[in-house]
């Protein structure tokens, strides 16, 4: 009886389960009318009624404000009926009325009898030849085309009586001027900084490198919002399979909108879970320009300061624009500077944690008796001392980067002080406490990637905890998981650890150390895999003193 029960009900569940999944099977997506709507207008051919067209554009775009259609008769005898369109604040006014509308009004240019507009198969030909005095024209065949170029800032040409159009280049908004960047100063080296208008920051790119092989190809990503992206890369120097490999993500992107290049990078990362950025991104052009003569590739996104570049392995994250422009034993200094602040950043308050919680015997009798004079009023064990002051920490850290800049980071300065002068008298921390989390705040703002100092303060979190329960053997647990996941990464295929794993000895003049420029003779192995040499060998490596008197 039983087993008959059982049965009988595993049935019903299997039937229940199945109809369930043919439910979702078959079950129709939700349509959105206004989209299809738009997509089947947007791919048909234009009219040859001019009054058609024009009431097609402006139903489409809702009657907007912004929009403006100028119409007017042009030809020898006014035969022809013209309409320019344009959407005010994306088109250049002065250039539309000085050199398209005038022109076309006028009839004829300075050429003669032969450039007269007139109504025939070769009037847009005649256009573009004889009267239009602008950079770039090409056609338009349908309401997509169309669109794509009003919205771009273009201005749209219709003639009553053809059933195609012209596209006039006529980009004219407002946008920022160069500046030097914010987040990624130096001392010595270009102020200049990526801008939000793309075609500036490709051209602060091709003005550092002026080679013809220096590539660059643009996809619209973004069903909506149709954002132009840049993919540039030197042909020859670029492994062509990470660039064919970016193409394919690039590809694989379906969305509606895409506003900042974090989007891209989120959406063509090899790891989705992981702490580790595996997509470096900057707002120097001079960083992008030496990444591309390594043989990276450089993502540009419209409307964004930052560029993506790829592959992006560990290193790079500890590598600025002043290594190159500072002596090499200067960058070598600084840069091992940051791997130490690295480790302190990350290690510090476990090793406290661990220490004064069960390795007591590891400290220094005076030091020792110190610290127990120190914490004998303190009501919390380390790991919540230590939580305390780090949370708090992050918090003056956040409010102070969400503050108007002017008052900032007086506020994050003053209520650091604040806070922990009280906190100490108060008995809540011990001094010592203190000072480990201003060493570990410190030593974090070395780091000069933004991405990799979060993921070390999310991960110096994960280490207390493992220093509070196992002491020295949860933080070196915790190390050689750190090790063994970081071996684990890839970024477009290329191993993050490269070149210390695998090691490539070639690579290691510009890893740890940088020896001075004599020394680099070829690009990275594992990236650029064709043109791989820098700078022929010289005969004699060492600098020879000038010849003179004796």
């Amino acid at each position: 009886m039983v087993k008959l029960v059982l049965g009988f009900s595993h049935s019903i569940g299997q039937v229940f389960i199945m109809g369930y999944i043919k439910r979702i099977i078959t079950r129709k997506k939700p349509t959105n009318n206004s989209g299809q709507k738009r997509s089947r207008a947007d791919k048909s051919s234009l009219k040859k009624n001019l009054g058609e067209n024009i009431k097609t554009i402006k139903g489409i775009l809702g009657q907007s404000p912004d929009v403006v259609v100028r119409q007017f008769r042009a030809g020898e005898d006014g035969e022809l009926a013209v309409g320019v369109i344009y959407i005010e604040g994306l088109a250049d006014r002065d250039l539309i009325q000085d050199f398209i509308i005038s022109v076309m009004m006028q009839g004829r240019n300075k050429t003669g009898k032969d450039s007269e507009l007139s109504f025939g198969d070769g009037i847009f030909k005649r256009l573009t030849d004889l009267m239009l005095p602008v950079g770039d024209v090409k056609d338009i065949p349908d309401y997509d085309s169309l669109f794509s170029a009003l919205l771009t800032g273009d201005t749209v040409i219709l003639i009553n009586g053809c059933k195609k159009g012209l596209a006039v280049s006529s980009g004219g908004w407002d946008k920022r001027s160069i500046e030097e960047p914010t987040s990624q100063t130096v001392v010595r080296g270009s102020k200049e900084g990526f801008t939000e208008t793309l075609r500036t920051n490709t051209a602060l790119i091709r003005r550092r490198i002026k080679d013809p092989s220096l590539w660059m190809e643009v996809k619209s990503i973004g069903r909506r919002t149709r954002t132009d992206v840049a993919v540039m890369y030197i042909k020859g120097v670029a492994n062509d399979r990470i660039v064919e490999e970016i193409h394919r993500r690039l590809d694989r992107i379906d969305i509606d909108g895409i506003l900042e290049s974090g989007y891209i990078e989120e959406l063509i990362q090899d790891e989705t879970y992981t702490l580790f950025p595996t997509v470096f991104n900057t707002e120097r052009p001079d960083i992008a320009a030496g990444a591309l003569l390594e043989g990276r590739i450089a993502l540009i996104v419209d409307g964004t300061p930052f560029a993506l570049l790829v592959p992006a392995l560990f290193a790079h994250f500890f590598y600025t624009s002043e290594d190159y422009s500072q002596r090499a034993d200067i960058a070598t200094l600084l840069r091992l500077l940051r791997y130490l602040c690295f480790f302190l950043t990350l290690l510090i308050p476990s090793f406290y944690i661990a220490i004064t919680t069960f390795h007591q015997e590891m400290i220094p009798t005076q030091l020792l008796i110190s610290l127990k004079a120190q914490r004998e009023g303190v009501p919390f064990p380390a790991i919540l001392e230590a939580l305390l002051m780090e949370v708090t920490f992050e918090i003056l850290r956040e409010a102070g980067l969400r503050m108007p800049r002017a008052v900032g980071q007086a506020v994050a300065i003053v209520g650091a002080l604040v806070l922990g002068e009280a906190a100490v008298q108060a008995g809540i921390v011990s001094p010592a406490m203190v000072i480990v989390v201003s060493i570990t705040a410190i030593s974090s703002f070395v780091i000069p990637s933004y991405n990799l100092a979060i993921s070390i303060r999310i991960m110096r979190f994960i280490m207390m905890f493992l220093a509070a329960v196992f002491g020295l053997f949860g933080i070196a647990i915790g190390l050689l998981a750190i090790i063994l996941h970081l071996c684990s990464l890839r970024s477009f295929g290329i191993p993050y650890m490269m070149p210390m794993s695998p090691f490539v000895a070639a690579d290691q003049a510009d890893t740890l150390v940088r020896v001075p420029y004599w020394g680099f003779f070829t690009r990275p192995r594992l990236i650029a895999q064709t043109d791989m040499v820098r700078q022929q060998r010289p005969s004699d490596a060492e600098p020879r003193p000038p010849e003179g008197n004796e």
